[in-house]
């Protein structure tokens, strides 16, 4: 008798750098937990991260920005994606570095101010007639094809959808049936179809369906109430640079609310100041409205010491700007030459008259014992088994060199362990993993010994 096991139907995601950060892991007081959410130590630096995500909350930050300056490996890209999550999944966050700004492409104060408008949401309220409900019956019909040959066509699909109050039977057009494809609606999910558009919106599997096997399915939502056919608030969430590339060469209605369709069009046009202060208008018109909500977004820039005098009067600028994002600045410099100048040094690298507007939170270098604690978390995260010995080891190399290193060796260790047929990684994989992939210090040591013969 064969057996086979059914693999999961969940997307395989990739693990990035900072997938394990959650959020920035306080109590209800707003003290930081030693490991929690994905985040480990660094408690003075949580800490005032909180302050900050209370103070943008309460609207508080507007002219003022965060800079995290601390040692290549302390955590200031995680505490930045931390205050992020903490201010909520529908918040945009946009990172970049410093060295962007310096295309042969684009002007330097577009890219910034291009990156300053992907971190800038808005929250568009809009009431439509929609077909709500879980789907109890999707059946597409097929005729024969009327332009011959053997294929046939689907002529129409029939779909059931189910709501507290009661049922109803749909007869679609075949367009609406390649977005439900599109959206893989599935028997027991719970959907809704615009009326007027023919939008189809899959928002979660129903919770009718929780105590089934599919317990991995990604959400489940509750059975909608009311009848089928009504009308619902659909809320959809842009950001002002999608608005700038849809409008950057219009096509229908001027108003927000026509621009959402516009988005996914290809085109690629420059994007003026005159069109921007247009749509800021546009969008300013509609919030008075009630209609749309400003979502301020978080910015964040590192290796900020790379920009110049010329980018950072722009970014002073735009940070007294009504509308702005929660700018947050990262680096690992301390006393340095503000670039585009010959001589004028400055904390950070970075002009007096803008570290004045900085809240600069300091991050220091971690101890072993809260190295092992990461490399034990980025086990867990990439599904990694590491006995203790390998975890020590690998500890002590963070701290030799630096946590980044050691944490880069775990996956080449992990397929040094599979070769040698085991499924764990002990000492001997990372000690040979090691000796195939060197840290900074030793490669540079090596070349430097070894400089008569680069000649």
């Amino acid at each position: 008798m064969k057996i086979e096991e059914v693999k999961s139907t969940v997307k395989t995601q990739r693990i990035a750098a900072h997938s394990h950060v959650k959020g920035l892991g306080l109590d209800e007081n707003g003290v930081p937990l030693q490991m929690a959410s994905g985040l480990v130590g660094q408690k003075g630096a949580r800490e005032a991260a909180g302050i900050i995500v209370d103070l943008i909350k309460a609207k508080k930050m507007a002219g003022r920005a965060v800079l995290l300056a601390g040692p290549p490996g302390t955590g200031k890209t995680a505490v930045a994606m931390a205050i992020a999550h903490e201010l909520g999944n529908k918040v945009p966050f946009c990172p970049m570095v410093g060295s962007e700004v310096f295309s042969s492409e684009i002007k330097k104060t577009e890219v910034l101010m291009e990156n300053f408008r992907r971190s800038i949401g808005l929250r568009i309220r809009e009431t439509k007639e929609v077909y709500e409900g879980e789907v109890t019956e999707l059946t597409p019909v097929e005729t024969e094809n009327p332009m011959g040959g053997f294929g046939r066509t689907i002529s129409n699909v029939v779909i059931g959808l189910k709501t507290a109050k009661g049922t109803k039977q749909l007869k679609l057009d075949p367009s609406i049936y390649e977005s439900l494809q599109k959206e893989k609606v599935e028997v027991g999910d719970v959907i809704y179809i615009e009326a007027n558009s023919g939008a189809v919106k899959r928002q979660g599997r129903s919770d009718t369906f929780a105590t089934e096997f599919d317990l991995e399915t990604e959400e489940y939502v509750p059975l909608p109430k009311g009848d089928v056919h009504k009308k619902k608030e659909v809320v959809q969430d842009v950001t002002l640079h999608d608005l700038d590339v849809a409008n950057a060469r219009p096509q229908g209605g001027q108003d927000v609310l026509s621009l959402v369709g516009q988005l996914m069009k290809p085109k690629k046009t420059e994007i003026t100041d005159k069109l921007r202060q247009e749509i800021n208008k546009v969008v300013n018109k509609y919030i008075d409205q009630g209609i749309a909500e400003l979502v301020p977004g978080v910015l964040f820039i590192d290796e900020i010491h790379m920009l110049d005098l010329e980018t950072f009067t722009y970014l002073h600028k735009s940070l007294e700007s009504p509308i702005a994002p929660i700018v947050i600045f990262a680096t690992n410099r301390g006393r340095c030459v503000i670039r585009g100048t010959d001589d004028i040094v400055s904390p950070h690298g970075i002009p007096l008259d803008l570290l004045d507007r900085l809240m600069i939170i300091r991050t220091t270098p971690y101890k072993v014992a809260e190295i092992e604690q990461i490399i034990k978390l980025r086990a867990q995260t990439e599904g990694l088994s590491v006995d203790d010995e390998a975890i020590t080891h690998l500890s002590e190399i963070g701290n030799k060199t630096t946590l980044r290193y050691a944490i880069q060796l775990m996956t080449p260790a992990y397929q040094s362990a599979k070769v040698n047929g085991r499924s764990q990684i002990i000492k001997e994989d990372v000690l040979d993993i090691g000796e195939l992939f060197l840290d900074a210090k030793r490669s540079a040591k090596f070349l430097t010994e070894g400089k008569n013969f680069m000649k």
